[in-house]
């Protein structure tokens, strides 16, 4: 995959790109990162890449020349228009789905604005996606941009040493992923469930399921909404509602 951004800040992205996973990925020739700084873009004496907004009001806005300029010379060559993302406090909410779908892609283009906006006809005439992190706003897109850089890239076949690492996370199977425990087996007065260390591994991956259910229940109910699940581990969860709703009770009597 080749993943380029448009930032006025391309130094924010050095550390992030050439450290850990992202790095890693690079090194292996899975993924290719880049950074374009879209003020060399400015038509104008100054490198200004922004104005005010017509009609008044705080604040400046992104001008769309140097924008669409640096987009276009991006993809000038390309026989297939690349998934061009704004990152937006307005746009969709990004989703672990969202990841999925976008590691499939060849190529992305993220722009990071700053200021108080974009120019709308960034938004209606050249963009294909807009995303956001959470329901707050940050001085630029260039942090969330790196997050969905990076949840994107772990995605990529290759990357992970552990294949199986990004189909057990949270979200991916709709559901909050089940703990997980490492050596020793005891510390302190704690102790490794004992079906971990058993051996069985049928009887794993079904407490492996359970607890996902359990957690998914106690910290993100909203996900049961839309997660498939079989009719008995719908009875199963049925029971430990039950039996939680009664240790309540007891705990209040007492």
């Amino acid at each position: 995959m080749k993943i380029d951004v448009l930032t006025l800040f391309p130094e924010m992205f050095e550390g992030v790109f050439s450290s850990s996973i992202l790095g890693k990925a690079q090194e292996k020739g899975l993924l290719q990162l880049g950074t374009v700084n879209f003020r060399d873009y400015a038509n104008n004496k100054h490198n200004t890449v922004d104005d005010y907004p017509y009609g008044g009001g705080g604040g400046m806005v992104l001008k769309p020349e140097p924008i669409f300029t640096a987009v276009e010379e991006l993809t000038s060559v390309l026989e297939q228009r690349p998934r061009i993302i704004l990152m937006c406090p307005q746009g969709e909410p990004f989703t672990q789905r969202k990841a999925e779908e976008l590691s499939r892609e060849k190529h992305l283009i993220f722009i990071c604005g700053h200021y108080e906006g974009y120019d709308e006809r960034i938004r209606e005439h050249l963009v294909t996606d807009e995303l956001s992190i959470g329901d707050y706003v940050l001085t630029g897109g260039e942090l969330p941009a790196m997050v969905v850089i990076d949840s994107v890239a772990r995605l990529i076949p290759g990357v992970l040493g552990n294949e199986t690492s990004a189909v057990t996370d949270s979200f991916s199977t709709g559901l909050l992923e089940y703990p997980h425990y490492t050596r020793p087996a005891k510390f302190r007065d704690w102790e490794v469930p004992d079906i971990l260390i058993s051996g069985h591994h049928g009887n794993i991956k079904d407490w492996r399921r359970k607890q996902s259910l359990l957690r998914t229940w106690k910290k993100r109910p909203d996900l049961l909404e839309h997660a498939v699940l079989t009719e008995e581990e719908r009875r199963w969860l049925e029971e430990q509602k039950a039996k939680e709703a009664v240790r309540q009770r007891s705990e209040g009597h007492e």
